[in-house]
C-alpha cells in the first residue's frame, strides 16, 4: 500500500469561501500605515483652566470691586467685568491658564466685548472639530507639499491620512505641525 491510500486528501472545492479563500488570496503585502488629523479640546482640561481662572479672578487686588467674573453659561464661557478693559484682563487670565493645562489658543474662538446693562462681557466657546474648509486646506497642503505617496481623505470633522511608508506619514506630520493652520491639530491613531 502506498502512504497517499493511507492519508486520503480531502479534495478542496474549486469555489473555497471564508478562511481558505482569504488564504489563496494572501499577496504577503504590508498594510497601509494612517494617522488621523482631529482638533479636539478635552473638556475636563478646560474646566480645569476655567475653574484656576476664576479662583484668581476672586483672589486679584485689582478685580475687587469691579464685578469681575468667569463662568460656562451652556457650552460657552461668559466673562463679566463693569469695563471693557476689566473684561480683557479676565480674558488673558483664562488665556495663560489654558495654555497652562495644554489647550492651544487655536481652539478657543473670542467675541469682541459687548456691553450689557452696566457691565461688559465677552463670550468666548471652544471649537471642536475641523470645519470643511480648514480640511480641505490641510488636504491640498498634504497633496501639494507631503510626500507623493501620502493620502489624505476628509472623514466627517477629521481627516484620515495613509501612506505605506511610515517615515512619509512622519514628515507630513512634521509639515502639518509647521503649517500656519487656524485650527489646533492633534494626531490620534497612529498605525
Amino acid at each position: 500500500m502506498k502512504s497517499a491510500d493511507l492519508c486520503p486528501r480531502v479534495p478542496m472545492p474549486a469555489e473555497a469561501s471564508g478562511p481558505v479563500q482569504r488564504l489563496r488570496n494572501y499577496t504577503g503585502g504590508m498594510a497601509d500605515s494612517s494617522f488621523d488629523v482631529v482638533s479636539k479640546v478635552d473638556k475636563m482640561e478646560a474646566d480645569n483652566a476655567l475653574n484656576q481662572a476664576h479662583k484668581e479672578v476672586e483672589q486679584r487686588y485689582d478685580f475687587k470691586n469691579v464685578g469681575a467674573s468667569i463662568e460656562w453659561s451652556g457650552e460657552k464661557v461668559l466673562m463679566k467685568a463693569n469695563s471693557a478693559e476689566r473684561v480683557k484682563a479676565v480674558l488673558e487670565v483664562f488665556e495663560s491658564k489654558l495654555i497652562k493645562r495644554g489647550i492651544s489658543l487655536r481652539s478657543l474662538d473670542v467675541g469682541e466685548p459687548f456691553a450689557s446693562g452696566k457691565e461688559f462681557r465677552i463670550e468666548a466657546s471652544l471649537k471642536n472639530g475641523i470645519e470643511q474648509d480648514a480640511a480641505k486646506k490641510i488636504s491640498k497642503l498634504i497633496r501639494d507639499e507631503a510626500p507623493k505617496s501620502v493620502k489624505s481623505q476628509i472623514q466627517g470633522d477629521e481627516l484620515r491620512v495613509s501612506s505605506k511608508s511610515r517615515d512619509d506619514l512622519q514628515a507630513t506630520m512634521a509639515l502639518l505641525k509647521g503649517a500656519d493652520l487656524d485650527v489646533a491639530l492633534q494626531f490620534v491613531n497612529f498605525r
